[in-house]
């Protein structure tokens, strides 16, 4: 007994062993322990974006002087460069070219800047006209949600950890004075996002400095901006920025080097504005800080002077760049060859046809034109099909900032085969009260008469058909004369007169033929078989007073009352001309016409009712919601008119990505617009970047940002009508994708399609 008893007793501390030994290794492996680097990154920079919103207003106005200087090295070009819009003119032969400009910046917050340049000095009087959008690489608040005005998601952006990734790359300085550098990178490929590093002082979590690196499909940026030091007067504030652009189009590499200082006079702190008193002119003028202003009849030009005002050496590479410039320059009389006519004629003309052209008329204004080969003129939609468009511009501007515009425009819709052409003309003659003189004329859209009214409102809904009826279409010249004024801001009135004449696309006979018709007694009780000479047979329910009412022409003569109001209106005043910016209220328009019969031949009387009401929210960083209402009647009809509203109108003419934001019917058949007297109209837009698509595949980092639309229209036989639709936009092109309902039922799907390359 004590054997087995010492037995079990050795067993269980077997047992005992076995069961507290280790484990082997399991084949599946644990989830990996969170890297430490990048908890203290998310903790540190919390606290970072937790300040920044206070940092970012924390300096109410400055001023301060600004010199710029950039240099551009063409590595790589062929003849495909010109097709580049705005591209500055380069020389034979030349590879590098070096700009200055010196001048003054006024800020004022939140956004609004006012540059002046008063010296410039450099290889190519064209050089900043190769990207107009370099000044806002310069005007960059590190704090702000966005970068960029706008374009990119910050890393310093509220909720910001849900796009970027930190981890902590450096420390440095005593115990009780850190400073950390953070690194960020994204969580997903796009190009509303960015990568680098920033630099944050401990205790007071203010950045030193930043660097973010970004591209698109042809641009790729570097910029790396130093701020003040702590305690320091612009410690929130930029006092250099450097930005290194690579531009790769059509086999051409371009490489740009640009850096910015800044030094400032003075410096109004948050607290230091809120105490001053309030300034006599309203709140909504922000005429002190937004004026972007170059006189370049003012530039000093002079190498001595600006030699006195560069703050920045230049290095030998760049006196070597100036010193060849002059040199050519002295020596380009003697350079000068003899060309063939013919070559130069044939270069001009290449280059009118694929470049965009300013001519300055001395003493007479500037005429600008767009390239006639351009593929960025042209859309595609489903209801429209393919469209071309084209236009100019004339501008002259008088003593007293007067001024007088005159902008021609033609266009081709390839589906319908129609040409367009319009003449739009304004001359603000009272520029401080907006107060002008407008004039249009030019050819609409093909239109039928309100006949065609009545036969729809004799067809069942659901039989509605538009191939069931003959359709007289009629082509469109308009004449508008009008005076706009605003009363006070915010509040327009515009009167004026619309004039149209209205004619048969195809003209008609008026004959009336009934084939199968059975015989009937004549109005002098004789057969009419007996005088087949003299038409006297009689239709069934037709009063032969009724042809009188058809013509071939018809003319309308209609005075016009619209009022806008748009509340909180802010503006600036440029001189003496205000110019209107944003509100964040919405705008609600009135519009009445009244047609006169007897004021013209074949002239008939009418009235028109319209009312708009739109608004556009802003619900973050390049988020957005905008929605828009209307309705329209036309009443009080004695003789044959033309249902043709004003805000519910057919685009036969390439619009872009903002057109209305949304405020457009893509797949509405084009006849559906004139054939009710009466809509009801709405449409809600949802803008933003992330929305749908989940940026994880190869290419979904084109897109810049995302749309969902739904629109809907009431008319009589459309009870409703429902479209919605989702759109991208890139930096090439804009795609959308629509579906269609009519009366609850399915009607199709489409697509709409425009070039964008350039314009963002």
């Amino acid at each position: 007994m004590r054997q087995t008893y010492t037995y079990y007793i050795y067993a269980l501390l077997a047992c005992c062993l076995l069961w507290a030994a280790p484990l082997p290794a399991r084949k599946r492996q644990a989830p990996p322990a969170p890297d430490v680097q990048e908890l203290r990154a998310d903790s540190l920079m919390e606290r970072v974006i937790f300040f920044a919103p206070m940092y970012e207003e924390a300096v109410a106005a400055y001023k301060a002087d600004l010199y710029i200087k950039g240099r551009i090295h063409v590595k790589k070009q062929n003849f495909l460069l010109r097709f580049w819009p705005s591209i500055f003119r380069l020389r034979r032969g030349v590879r590098e070219y070096l700009m200055e400009t010196y001048g003054e910046l006024n800020y004022t917050a939140p956004d609004q800047y006012d540059q002046r340049v008063t010296a410039a000095m450099g290889t190519s009087s064209e050089f900043w006209d190769m990207d107009h959008r370099l000044p806002e690489y310069f005007h960059i608040n590190v704090y702000s949600p966005t970068l960029l005005d706008d374009k990119l998601i910050s890393p310093l952006s509220p909720r910001a950890d849900r796009f970027y990734r930190y981890r902590l790359d450096s420390v440095w300085g005593p115990r009780h004075d850190r400073t950390y550098r953070i690194r960020f990178t994204p969580r997903t490929k796009s190009f509303q996002l960015v990568e680098g590093y920033v630099v944050v002082s401990d205790n007071v979590w203010s950045v030193r400095e930043m660097r973010f690196a970004g591209r698109s499909e042809w641009f790729r940026f570097n910029v790396l901006l130093r701020m003040g030091e702590v305690g320091q007067r612009d410690e929130f504030l930029t006092r250099r920025s450097d930005l290194e652009g690579y531009f790769s189009l059509l086999g051409n590499k371009i490489e740009g080097q640009y850096t910015a200082l800044l030094d400032y006079g003075e410096i109004t702190p948050l607290a230091d504005s809120e105490a001053a008193p309030r300034r006599e002119r309203s709140r909504y003028d922000l005429s002190e800080s937004y004026v972007l202003r170059c006189d370049t009849n003012a530039l000093v030009r002079d190498t001595a002077t600006f030699n006195n005002l560069r703050p920045l050496p230049l290095s030998m590479h760049e006196r070597g760049i100036y010193r060849d410039y002059y040199r050519s320059q002295d020596s380009l009389p003697r350079r000068r060859r003899r060309h063939s006519k013919s070559l130069e004629f044939m270069g001009q003309m290449g280059e009118l046809l694929i470049s965009d052209h300013t001519f300055n008329l001395s003493k007479m204004g500037s005429v600008r034109c767009s390239p006639l080969i351009n593929p960025f003129l042209v859309s595609y939609s489903g209801s429209n099909g393919f469209s071309y468009r084209q236009e100019f511009r004339y501008n002259r501007l008088f003593p007293g900032d007067r001024l007088l515009r005159v902008v021609p425009k033609i266009g081709y819709n390839f589906t319908r085969k129609e040409f367009y052409w319009s003449i739009d003309t304004d001359y603000e003659y009272w520029p401080e009260k907006r107060a002008a003189l407008h004039l249009n004329l030019g050819n609409g859209n093909r239109i039928y008469n309100s006949r065609v009214l009545d036969d729809l409102k004799a067809m069942p809904d659901s039989l509605f058909d538009f191939d069931q009826i003959h359709l007289d279409y009629f082509k469109d010249f308009y004449f508008r004369l009008r005076h706009t004024w605003e009363i006070v801001n915010g509040l327009t009135l515009d009167v004026g007169v619309s004039i149209h004449r209205r004619t048969e696309v195809e003209r008609s006979n008026f004959e009336y033929v009934y084939p199968e018709m059975p015989p009937v007694k004549s109005l002098g009780g004789k057969a009419a078989t007996d005088r087949p000479d003299v038409p006297t047979t009689v239709i069934p329910a037709f009063d032969p007073a009724l042809l009188n009412r058809f013509r071939h022409s018809y003319n309308s003569f209609a005075p016009r009352i619209v009022l806008t109001w748009t509340p909180g209106q802010y503006y600036y005043m440029d001189g003496k001309r205000k110019v209107n910016l944003h509100s964040n209220y919405p705008t609600v328009s009135v519009d009445w016409e009244r047609g006169i019969a007897g004021v013209l031949p074949n002239s008939g009387s009418y009235e028109r009712f319209e009312v708009d009401y739109q608004h556009q929210i802003r619900l973050g960083p390049m988020r957005k919601l905008y929605y828009r209402m209307g309705w329209g009647k036309f009443t009080d009809q004695k003789d044959i008119y033309f249902v043709d509203f004003a805000n519910l109108a057919r685009h036969n003419l390439p619009v872009g990505w903002n057109d209305e934001i949304g405020g457009v019917f893509q797949l509405l058949d084009g006849r559906w617009y004139n054939s009710s007297r009466e809509y009801v109209r709405g449409h809600v837009t949802y803008e933003a970047p992330f929305l749908l698509l989940p940026h994880l595949m190869k290419y979904t980092q084109y897109v810049l940002n995302e749309r969902v639309y739904l629109n809907a229209l009431a008319v009589p036989h459309l009870k409703p009508y429902l479209e919605a639709g989702y759109g991208i936009g890139t930096h090439v092109f804009d795609f959308g994708v629509f579906v269609s309902f009519a009366n609850w039922k399915y009607q199709e799907v489409g697509c709409k399609f425009t070039f964008e390359l350039f314009n963002r």
